[in-house]
């Protein structure tokens, strides 16, 4: 049985395996399906197949196409040419979507934890860590309020369920897939769980209270931090049923109750058109 993963996007799915990518959407009440080109860089280079490494190398892979298919399904809803979105403002969207994200969960928690503590040591690294959290779930609690991040939250629902349902070895389709789990093991939701807590202990090797040291440091370590946690949570899955395992991925299931919502059967049909162009 293939692997498969995926993310929800505007008005549909994404779906990717070892070597397809698929997005679906439902534009004017029809699901149309665009099936991208894919040949991982792994394939080329066997040394980014070693474990940490092939994580991040995973990961930015993810981002990248993840950004083509939201851009891709943003276009479909787009009434007019003039409305779509060009390569250059993808490219401009995913510069700015990266330092954002550094400069809120790295740079802006260090800061605030210096109001706090001066000293750059574990507990320094504990509190910065503690309001990376905060930082994180007000985030997600904020955009979730959002109509349009409601929607997009109910097709993350859809893909969980349709992959789950896939899993489990039972025929796909949006009655079966209704009765599965909206949150999933595998999920980046976890995955960021995992890379705040891993964060916090890498951080804590950093002694240097220069900022100008510190925070490129913090940078730099990016992905190694990544990769740990897509390795973390390849394991877990693999010991899934392990109540240790259980036990450890529990915060990331939970938090993936603030990132899926419960989709409608006809949600579950752009998912499951998606997946089954990828199977």
């Amino acid at each position: 049985m293939k692997h498969i993963g995926g993310q929800a996007v505007i008005e549909g799915v994404m779906m990717k395996s070892d070597s397809k990518v698929a997005v679906s959407v439902r534009k004017k009440g029809k699901i149309i399906t665009e099936r991208m080109r894919y040949k991982p860089i792994s394939k080329k280079f066997k040394i980014l197949t070693i474990p940490i490494v092939r994580g991040f190398v995973n990961l930015i892979e993810m981002m990248v196409l993840g950004m083509k298919a939201l851009t891709w399904s943003a276009n479909q809803q787009a009434d007019k040419k003039e409305e779509q979105i060009s390569k250059k403002e993808l490219g401009l969207t995913f510069f700015i979507a990266t330092v954002a994200t550094v400069l809120i969960f790295i740079v802006a928690p260090y800061y605030i934890a210096k109001l706090f503590i001066k000293q750059t040591n574990f507990l320094f690294n504990l509190v910065d860590g503690v309001f990376r959290i905060i930082i994180f779930f007000l985030y997600l609690i904020i955009i979730g309020r959002m109509a349009d991040m409601k929607e997009i939250f109910r097709y993350h629902g859809a893909e969980h369920k349709s992959v789950n349902c896939y899993e489990a070895g039972v025929p796909l389709t949006p009655k079966n897939a209704k009765k599965y789990p909206k949150e999933h093991i595998r999920c980046g939701t976890s995955l960021l769980v995992i890379v705040i807590v891993v964060s916090i202990l890498l951080f804590s090797l950093i002694k240097d209270p220069r900022w100008y040291v510190n925070i490129p440091i913090r940078i730099l370590l990016i992905p190694l931090i990544a990769g740990v946690g897509y390795e973390a949570v390849k394991i877990a899955y693999r010991f899934k049923n392990n109540i240790l395992t259980r036990i450890i991925i529990a915060p990331g299931i939970w938090t993936q109750k603030l990132t899926t919502k419960e989709p409608s059967l006809k949600q579950l049909e752009v998912a499951i058109k998606a997946l089954n162009a990828v199977k």
